[in-house]
Order: structure tokens, then sequence, then C-alpha cells
């Protein structure tokens, strides 16, 4: 049942103004040479918030607590039902809900059942020195760490999926966006509904939390043990850690979860530090599961002071019955979503691989891993998809999953554009994947004057694929084996035709 409809924010935002934060050479997050149209400007959008909510309070945000505060907290029933019956819950309500925007209930679905599987958006933004002495956005920041996360309490199980911030996406009456300026640009209602739109899910909860969370917390806690799997020396940035297996201080977590250049010599920095973030919320649920009960409510609250959830203690309690028992070891996965760079426009991109991406959804919804195997990166050692015991375990799919295991084809599919129409070859690729073909390439074709689609195929084996491709994508198109009039790199070619394309 829907909470109700999302409502927008402001009109177009037709010019820009100022560079906002990136780091690769003159990338931008937002074309330069334009500035924000009044009154939905970032610092009116902070006056507007502070109109409806009262005076705000300016807080550094990260997100690398955020998957802790849903996780741990649902988790750690006996913490809840204790603090249930204390006088710490108006105060605990009082703090989550502090600082939400007026439309986020709008965005946000309800959940039927307390151990029915929900999606929680787990967001966190960092606030840079020099921001935080000037104003310069009027207290709304980047959110530089995104995780969909599927919680599903009646199989004991969570899904975690870390978004790149970089990854490109249509932001309505935005244009094409960086994910991470949703949260500038709309709050929270506006990320939830453009992390709902990309996953095609909804969202029942949203979650957002300080920096100084993580560093307060572990500390609270008497530090985390985690196996730093190679040495971080990152002084520019965060700062320096040894290698190998250790009990990290709340500082050390922080520079732990937040370094990424640390790796720029050996691979992905964003990549190794998604996954280090998730390592960080397994170490912290584990040290709360071996806390006394006067430890993890003291954390709990403190906790509280750092984050803004629509989540109550109540609604925390019923799912912390149904959670209990949890074994991150086995029974927390995790992934970042499969993305390629792309430099356009002066502009760094990460595009999402359409169908790696289709296919990790997929699995997500069935309440599988998001990968078949656990990935570890080579250079490192750390971690990239955990899988825990999928596969093996009891699972509850969403109620609109598909499965497309079955109908898996053996043939790479290459996809080209030749109608003109922009996106049209995403769009067949992304419905080719999710009936189940190995699409392997999507592009554009020699020509944009293509009339109708073509579908070829290089040998007769794939014949019978080529005919459940064009049956996938209406009928209508003409099907041929090469003759070596096409250049293939593939088993099976398509050619979007502008006739099949709008």
């Amino acid at each position: 049942m829907s909470k109700g409809k999302h409502a927008g924010h402001g009109t177009p935002v037709t010019r820009y103004e100022d560079q906002w934060g990136q780091e690769q050479g003159n990338a931008q997050w937002m074309p330069s040479g334009m500035v924000p149209i009044n009154p939905y400007s970032r610092s009116s959008y902070a006056e507007g918030l502070a109109n409806k909510k009262g005076k705000r309070r300016r807080r550094k945000r990260i997100g690398i607590t955020i998957a802790l505060v849903i996780i741990a907290m649902l988790v750690c029933a006996g913490t809840a039902a204790a603090l249930y019956f204390t006088n710490q819950i108006k105060t605990i309500d009082e703090n989550f809900s502090q600082g939400l925007d007026a439309d986020i209930e709008d965005a946000l679905v309800e959940t039927n059942a307390p151990s029915d599987p929900f999606y929680v958006l787990l967001m966190g933004t960092d606030e840079s020195i020099e921001r935080s002495e000037d104003n310069t956005f009027g207290g709304i920041y980047r959110t530089d760490t995104i995780i969909l996360a599927r919680v599903d309490p009646g199989n004991k199980k969570v899904t975690m999926i870390s978004i790149p911030r970089d990854t490109q996406v249509d932001m309505g009456e935005y244009g094409l966006q960086k994910i991470n300026a949703a949260y500038a640009y709309g709050g929270a209602s506006l990320a939830v509904k453009t992390v709902s739109e990309l996953c095609d899910v909804d969202i029942a909860h949203f979650v957002l939390v300080d920096m100084d969370g993580l560093a307060a917390i572990v500390d609270n806690l008497g530090g985390i043990e985690v196996d730093v799997p190679m040495e971080i020396d990152d002084e520019d940035y965060t700062g320096h850690l040894d290698a190998g297996l250790q009990t990290l201080d709340g500082w050390q977590t922080l520079i732990f979860a937040r370094s990424r250049h640390a790796y720029d010599s050996v691979g992905d920095g964003d990549l190794l530090r998604a996954a280090n973030q998730r390592t960080v919320i397994s170490a912290i649920v584990d040290k709360l599961f071996q806390s006394d009960i006067i430890t993890m409510s003291t954390s709990i609250t403190n906790l509280s002071s750092f984050i803004q959830t629509d989540l109550t203690v109540s609604e925390i309690v019923e799912y912390a019955q149904a959670l209990k028992g949890i074994d991150t070891t086995t029974d927390v996965y995790s992934a970042t979503a499969p993305v390629e760079s792309v430099y356009e426009n002066n502009i760094w991109w990460c595009k999402l691989i359409t169908s790696e991406w289709e296919e990790m959804l997929s699995r997500m919804k069935q309440g599988l891993a998001p990968t078949e195997e656990q990935e570890v990166d080579s250079a490192t050692g750390i971690v990239l998809s955990s899988v825990g015991d999928s596969g093996t375990a009891s699972v509850t799919a969403d109620t609109n999953a598909t499965s497309t295991a079955s109908v898996t084809q053996d043939g790479n599919v290459v996809v080209k554009n030749g109608s003109g129409v922009s996106g049209a070859a995403s769009s067949a690729a992304s419905m080719l994947a999710k009936a189940g073909f190995n699409v392997t390439e999507v592009g554009d074709a020699d020509s944009d004057k293509y009339k109708s689609t073509l579908i070829i195929y290089a040998s007769d084996e794939f014949a019978d694929e080529a005919k459940t491709i064009n049956e996938t994508l209406g009928g209508s198109n003409t099907v041929m084996k090469n003759d070596g009039t096409y250049t293939m790199t593939g088993d099976l070619l398509v050619v979007l035709g502008s006739a099949d394309a709008s």
C-alpha cells in the first residue's frame, strides 16, 4: 500500500553555477556554466526545510554508518525491547525524525507484515572543511555513499548493493545527473524516488547518518576487529593503517571506510571503498552481538543523535523480533552495481552495464545473493561481493520478481542502435537481458538510417535463438543468417531500426 505519491521539487533547472566537488580533473557532477534557478537553489531548499521543520542542525554526514543503523538496530532485538520500556524512546524518535523533509512519507511505501521483505535506502553525505566554513550549499550536501538494502526478516537475510555516486541517471526535470545530486536537489524524497526508479523496487524506509556517528559508535563499543587487506597510506585524505587483523578505534574505522586514493595504483578506489564500508557494517553488527545490554542500549541511544530516518522505535522493535539471530557471515549478501566509467562532455560518469545490472536486480528480488559467486579483488584481497549461503538457504522472492535462469540462451548478443532514437539500443538490451539472453555489447550501428530492425545470426546453430529474439522484440523484425555482409563480434547481432525504436 502506498503511503502517498511523490511530489516533485520545483521547476526544471536550465542553468547552473560553479563546480561541485568532483576530483577528476575538471570533471563536475553538473554541467559547467550553469546556476540553480531560485527558489529551488540549494540555499533556498535549505531555508524551505527550516521553515517546515524548524531550525535544522547542520551535521556532518557520511554513509558508512547508514547500513549499520538499519541492520544493527534491527538485529539487536534485546536492546530494542529494553529501550522500549524506558523514557529514552521519545528522545530517540525525535532524534530520528529531525530534519526529514515534509514529502518523504509520500515517497515511501508501507510494508504488509513484519516478516515480509522490504527495501531500505541507506544514504550518507560527506562534508568538506571548506564547505562547513563557508556554508556553500546551505547545509545540503552530496550523498557520496548510497546503498540499497533488501531486508528479509522472515528468512533472516540482508542484501546490500552499493550504487556508485557518479552513476548516471535521468532525474526528470533536472535532466541527466549523477545520482549523488538527488539529495541536494530534492532532499530524501527525490533521493528515494530516483533510486526506486533506477532499481525498479518500492522503498519502505529511508536512513541517513552523520559522519560523527561512525567514530562515536565504534569507540563506544571499544573498537571493532577488521582484517585490513592492504596498507592504507592516504595522508592527504584520510590517514594511515597497517595491513592485517587488528582492532580499529573510531578514527581508524573512518580511515578504513573512507579511503579510496590508497588504491589508485591497484584498482578502482570507489569500488574498493564501497566493499570496505560493507565490511565495517558487518564488523559493527558482530561487536554489538558481543556487547551487554547496557552497552548496546547506550550505543543505540547515542547513535540516534546522528541519524535521520522515518523508522520509529516501535517499528524497530517489530522488525527486530523477526531478525533476531541473523548470522553476518552467512546471511548478509553484498555487491556493487556493475558500471563502466565514461568521459563525456568533460564529465566522468559511471554508466550501468545493462545486462549485468538487470541480472543483479533479478537475483536480489528473488532473495538470492546479487552475484552467483564471491568476487575478490586479486590485487588487494578485498571482497567485492559476498554470497554467504545463497543457493542453499530458504528465500522469499518479491511478489513481482521473475527468474531468468530457465530461459538463458547460449549465444552472445550484440545490440546496435541504427534508429537515430536515443536510448533505443539500451532499452532493447534491457528487454533481452530480462528474457535471459546474454547481451555482451550495446552501442551505435554504422548508420542511424535503418528503417526496420535486423536480427542476424552468425551460424545455423543460433538460428532458433534469433527467432526467439525476434519474438521477444515484437515478432515483426527481419531475421537472417550473416552472408558476410555484416561484421559481427558476437553470435547474434540486433540492429534497431526507426520503425521499432519508439
